[in-house]
């Protein structure tokens, strides 16, 4: 292709063209449950249809439906109370979507498992008496910190980073440190803040430690198998029940 003056390229019809990026399955569940809270069909302090509900209305999974809500949450738009229902709050004034370029934690988590599970089978080859005391090392912070905390996250990351440092592949380690950092995005923290607690943070440091186990043991099939295990495992908590699961009546604009 021919490029503009301005750089972009100038398809066969003559006309500027620009890539096309389809927008990520949450965001559109997000812009059409704004659409009806803006068109008045759920207005402030009404409860939303539960997720279970949106999820079959709009023909797509819970996690999808539940990054939604979170974006919108993030957006000041809903707020969640575990145990009651998700509803609609008044907007502040400066509020505006949030960043459609955020991945959703549960992309995020799907992603890692795919790549860290593959990471963690050559691990089990290819590791040192050396990474194994980096992997103890870890866990032995992990165990002594409380969590959620800024601390427990270093200590996590540092154990992921260490699997991958046993491939002595210095963009492998970037990878999977850039992809734990994505917990940092606003999504993934109000997602945290509802369902990490203590007993979640002792069943993952239990999945650590069998990744650990067979990557020691030279089993590269159980070490594949044990990091896939434990990135599905959050992907579980993370997708625990907000509660609520009644039907909310259904308030149709400029009722009292």
């Amino acid at each position: 292709m021919e490029p503009t003056q301005s750089g972009s390229p100038r398809g066969i019809l003559g006309v500027p063209l620009e890539a096309v990026e389809a927008r990520r399955l949450y965001r559109q569940v997000a812009d059409q449950l704004r659409a009806l809270i803006d068109g008045g069909e759920y207005p402030v302090g009404s409860r939303l249809p539960t997720e279970r509900e949106l999820a079959e209305q709009l023909r797509v999974s819970r996690p999808t439906v539940r990054e939604a809500l979170i974006a919108l949450e993030v957006e000041g738009r809903v707020r969640i109370r575990v145990g009651s229902g998700i509803y609609v709050i008044e907007p502040a004034a400066s509020a505006e979507p949030a960043s459609a370029m955020i991945e959703g934690p549960f992309e995020l988590l799907r992603a890692r498992e795919f790549i860290e599970g593959a990471i963690a089978g050559e691990a089990a080859r290819l590791a040192t008496a050396e990474d194994i005391a980096r992997l103890d090392a870890a866990l032995a912070a992990m165990a002594t910190v409380e969590h959620p905390s800024e601390a427990s996250m270093i200590h996590d990351r540092a154990f992921h980073v260490a699997v991958a440092g046993c491939l002595g592949n210095a963009v492998l380690v970037r990878v999977v440190g850039e992809l734990f950092d994505q917990r940092l995005n606003p999504y993934f923290a109000k997602l945290a803040n509802y369902f990490e607690n203590p007993q979640s943070w002792r069943a993952a440091h239990a999945e650590h430690e069998e990744i650990r186990h067979a990557i020691a043991a030279r089993d590269p099939e159980r070490a594949r198998i044990a990091m896939r295990d434990h990135l599905a495992r959050s992907q579980g908590r993370f997708a625990q029940s907000f509660g609520a699961e009644a039907t909310p009546p259904r308030i149709r604009a400029g009722s009292g």
